[in-house]
């Protein structure tokens, strides 16, 4: 967990992706690497925190993380559901934890103008850029590989307690 599964959501999804105070984010897959997005995006104080996923048990396990709202993707209208959430606007983040052509491209379609799209997810195949669509909306990709810088600080927070990853 510490050595992996952490820092990547930490450093290729919240800082890449640059979580901030008051902000949302939408965390496109809930398997561990998305789930530990979202503990660590809670460090940053986002006001929203939309987790999406299939699985409808890892979206429970996401709410009991602090996740602000939870999508279903196997049901229509993700998209709409998050400008709903968003007033229209989009999220300020979205991290990208799958690594499928299909979730990255939810993620340019749920982008804020302004915002990142952070991708964690390690992509087999290609995914289409939709620059038509994002071409004037001042849009940040990031791309990272992990490399643990982190682990030092995220060991000290889940001594002191203040961040919990067993907990289920």
């Amino acid at each position: 967990m510490l050595s992996d599964i952490l820092p990547t959501g930490f450093e290729c999804g919240v800082l890449n992706g640059k979580v901030q105070p008051g902000c949302s984010v939408a965390i496109v897959g809930a398997g561990p690497i998305g789930l530990a997005a979202l503990l660590t995006a809670r460090f940053y104080s986002p006001a929203q925190i939309i987790m999406i996923d299939l699985d409808g048990h890892r979206l429970e396990v996401a709410k009991r993380f602090g996740a602000t709202s939870v999508i279903d993707s196997a049901e229509p209208g993700i998209a709409d559901k998050v400008m709903k959430l968003t007033g229209g606007r989009g999220v300020d983040t979205a991290i990208e934890a799958v690594g499928a052509p299909e979730t990255f491209e939810l993620c340019e379609q749920l982008i804020a103008p302004g915002g990142t799209i952070a991708n964690i997810g390690v992509h087999g195949i290609k995914a289409d850029l939709h620059l038509e669509n994002l071409w004037d909306r001042n849009i940040t990709i990031t791309t990272r590989l992990v490399d643990t810088v982190s682990t030092p600080m995220l060991l000290s927070t889940v001594i002191a307690g203040r961040l919990t990853p067993s907990a289920s």
